[in-house]
């Protein structure tokens, strides 16, 4: 292509609606230019290159109290400050991931004429995918199943991209810890999760005791730091760029289940205990977990009815010693992983710049 045209990456909030977008990025940037749309005292300033020229909005997260109609309201009235963003900049094509900055983008996008592609990482879709995915060209699934929740729109099984470290072999960070026991990489996304650092901490020393290996991502979240004495087996951080490097060299991840954390546990074919947060929309973490818990690749535990006893009791099942031609062996842990492998990948990267740049021609 001679000449690149523009392209709005609209993405924020959370690592879920970030990272494939920019997974997405990075694959096209070369033919097409990119400009990135994010909202103020979001993760974006941190995650966002600057050569996607970040746009700030300043629309505040819709909070559940008595105003929730108006704080919409304020949301859908930022489309008149998006639609002199697209005309600035030139746009030709919207990239979404969904989340409450889609909805104006989309209707923007809409009344200008420019395409608009939106991508869905939840089995079950969200809000705006649900409610505005027939305003766009495509939408773009993670997951077959959640076509049978959007009758009105034009999807695309693609996947979900990952980010491109998941794709290739990384070697276990030098600040891990090292040793002979199983390693256990315990995280709760982007924002981190109170109550499965609170479930960590209060079996600290049943987890030291058995020779546990433990990389603890707690979040960016104000999270109280666990203090540990005299263990080189537990290592704590509140974020880490090397995640896909922790996942590949690990055992088993304790996680929420977002739509990210189900395909990198996909991709690294990795065994979890997942702990679906349980007030997300439409119980959609519980979805997402319930894929890989139905073919064995995964444990789902409730937050409000996980204790100290069950989670432990998980554990030492999971990690029971079986004798097997004379070695030891972790037979419920290999289960798992043999359930993981039976999981689809599909090289979503690649089938979603086939799609992108396939607009590029229509300029």
């Amino acid at each position: 292509m001679s000449k690149k045209n523009n392209l709005l990456v609209a993405a924020s909030g959370t690592g879920g609606h970030i990272y494939p977008a920019l997974a997405v990025s990075k694959e096209v940037e070369d033919e097409w230019n990119i400009n990135w749309l994010g909202v103020k005292q979001r993760l974006d300033v941190n995650f966002i290159p600057k050569k996607y020229n970040l746009t700030i909005l300043n629309i505040k997260t819709p909070r559940k109290n008595i105003f929730l109609f108006y704080q919409y309201i304020e949301i859908l009235m930022s489309t008149f400050q998006i639609v002199r963003i697209l005309k600035e900049k030139k746009i030709n094509l919207v990239f979404t991931t969904g989340g409450y900055i889609s909805a104006p983008t989309i209707i923007a996008s809409k009344l200008l004429k420019i395409p608009i592609i939106i991508h869905e990482s939840n089995l079950i879709p969200g809000m705006v995918t649900k409610n505005f995915g027939f305003l766009c060209d495509y939408v773009l699934l993670g997951f077959k199943k959640t076509n049978s929740y959007l009758k009105n729109c034009k999807t695309i099984y693609t996947g979900t991209p990952l980010r491109e470290e998941f794709y290739k072999f990384n070697l276990l960070p030098k600040w891990a810890p090292k040793g002979k026991g199983p390693l256990l990489i315990v995280m709760g996304g982007s924002q981190g999760a109170k109550a499965i650092n609170q479930i960590l901490y209060e079996s600290l020393e049943f987890l030291m005791k058995k020779q546990f290996r433990i990389v603890h991502i707690i979040g960016e979240s104000n999270q109280k730091y666990f203090e540990v004495k005299n263990s080189k087996n537990y290592v704590q951080k509140k974020f880490t760029n090397e995640i896909a490097a922790l996942i590949q060299n690990c055992d088993l991840v304790i996680s929420r289940s977002g739509a990210g954390t189900i395909n990198e546990l996909i991709e690294t074919e990795k065994p979890s205990i997942l702990i679906p947060y349980p007030y997300s929309k439409n119980n959609h973490q519980e979805k997402n977990a319930i894929i890989l818990a139905e073919n064995g690749g995964s444990v789902l535990m409730n937050q409000n009815t996980i204790s100290k006893e069950v989670f432990e009791e998980t554990l030492e099942r999971i990690f029971k010693i079986k004798l097997k031609n004379g070695k030891n062996q972790y037979k419920i842990l290999e289960l798992m992983k043999k359930n993981m492998k039976k999981n689809n990948k599909i090289k979503s990267k690649i089938e979603i710049k086939k799609l992108i740049n396939y607009f590029s021609k229509e300029f």
